[in-house]
């Protein structure tokens, strides 16, 4: 498992975020204090606090392609 720390400020930036993540096969989570929703559900993300960065959880070990996709929204 791979964690990153992401920033989603816009609702374009959100939605590009979900299209990135979609693409790939294994369970991506995003955490922010005690509140864990799918990284690929738009409307999970939304119900997120987007106005602080946000932990990026990935159950895989070998997301460096994944990585390289999001280098956007790292940060």
């Amino acid at each position: 498992m791979k964690s990153v720390t992401i920033k989603l400020s816009l609702a374009e930036n959100v939605k590009s975020f979900v299209n990135i993540v979609n693409r790939y096969p294994y369970d991506v989570d995003l955490r922010a204090g005690r509140h864990v929703v799918d990284a690929k559900s738009i409307l999970g993300i939304f119900s997120l606090d987007l106005s602080k960065p946000i932990t990026m959880e990935i159950y895989t070990d070998s997301c460096d392609d994944l990585l390289n996709d999001i280098k956007p929204f790292m940060a």
